[in-house]
């Protein structure tokens, strides 16, 4: 990861956690519905973690909260 992006990647994390606690899911169900470790959604929402993931990872989160993936990447 650029560290130019570092800003970019926590604030991808923040929407994750805004959007799946919305959806009342804890980090338990989505790691379930994604069929990852809960683990791995911990370190994509820590803000002291900075976890880059894929556009695959993107998507299949979008799936599994039924949020379009923009809505993890608009920052305005």
């Amino acid at each position: 990861m650029q560290e130019e992006f570092r800003e970019y990647h926590k604030m991808v994390g923040l929407k994750v956690a805004y959007y799946r606690k919305l959806k009342g899911f804890t980090q338990e169900r989505l790691a379930e519905k994604m069929g990852v470790e809960t683990s791995f959604i911990g370190q994509i929402e820590a803000v002291n973690v900075v976890k880059a993931i894929s556009l695959d990872t993107l998507f299949r989160i979008s799936q599994a909260l039924d949020v379009p993936p923009h809505k993890f990447l608009d920052f305005s």
